[in-house]
């Protein structure tokens, strides 16, 4: 049964919601409104941790062990995977991911091979009884990813997967210099480091993106850009994202020209940049 058109649906609440009317009432003076993303994030992970750890522990490992099986499944090397390239891949230390491979090697899932063009290194290979119980698992643990989101629409699920990797993008982007849309010669900082950064110098936070160097003769340079910089709005929309950086540029190419509002220590002011035409030949420079 639906509701009357002019009736408002019930709000779903859970127990984020309770957390955040508790610290509205015990510190009114601060703004909890952060507690609703990070925190459900982080609950939302501990509830899918939980439901993959059963149908891991079904087929004999844990989740750890999986992720280097099918790791090195999607690589599918017949020769091995040079053992570094598991750590970048995984994000792990050497002796996290060395400790993870002697027990599959163990179980006799995985074994080491001498790498030919690096005596300091090994390579892993699935063994035939690794390789069949990944392949077993594999459709197994789709299928009950996607019975944890049957709760979601595919338009839902399409939503909260872009707004997910544009915080994703961010986030990955922090740990290196992340080089700026290509042809605008400078590199920038996404804005969370921002923050960190200037609040570290004692300036006023601004949630924008940070120019961390400015190419000679570049386009950055040319509008008069300089380290220290930070990007904080295109015309009168806020700029706080290197997606939407990306996407704003798409926005403006027939221009030729991006308008930014640009902060440099507590002024602001107006920023013209001149975009780059499309490369003639190669790729060119970000």
């Amino acid at each position: 049964m639906t509701a009357p058109a002019d009736e408002t649906p019930p709000r779903l609440t859970d127990s984020v919601d309770r957390l955040v009317a508790e610290w509205g009432i015990a510190r009114p003076d601060l703004d909890v409104s952060p507690i609703g993303v990070v925190t459900r994030l982080a609950r939302v992970r501990a509830h899918i941790d939980a439901e993959l750890e059963t149908l891991f522990a079904q087929h004999g490992i844990g989740g750890p062990s999986f992720a280097v099986l099918a790791t090195l499944t999607r690589l599918g090397a017949a020769s091995g995977v040079p053992q570094r390239r598991l750590m970048d891949e995984l994000g792990l230390t050497s002796g996290t991911i060395s400790v993870r491979v002697d027990r599959l090697a163990e179980a006799g899932l995985v074994e080491r091979r001498p790498d030919p063009e690096d005596r300091r290194n090994a390579l892993v290979l699935l063994t035939d009884r690794g390789r069949e119980l990944i392949e077993g698992i594999i459709p197994a643990h789709l299928d009950n990813e996607r019975r944890m989101l049957a709760a979601l629409s595919d338009l839902e699920r399409e939503t909260l997967a872009d707004l997910l990797r544009r915080l994703l993008v961010e986030f990955e982007g922090a740990g290196r210099r992340t080089r700026g849309p290509q042809g605008l010669g400078m590199t920038l900082a996404p804005a969370h480091v921002t923050l960190a950064m200037r609040r570290a110098v004692g300036l006023p936070a601004e949630p924008g993106l940070l120019v961390r160097a400015v190419d000679d003769g570049g386009a950055a340079a040319r509008a008069g850009l300089a380290e220290g910089d930070v990007l904080v709005a295109v015309g009168d929309e806020p700029l706080r994202s290197l997606g939407r950086l990306h996407i704003v540029l798409d926005a403006a190419a027939s221009s030729g020209r991006l308008r930014l509002e640009v902060v440099r220590g507590v002024e602001r002011r107006q920023v013209t940049l001149a975009l780059p035409g499309p490369p003639e030949s190669g790729p060119g420079v970000g």
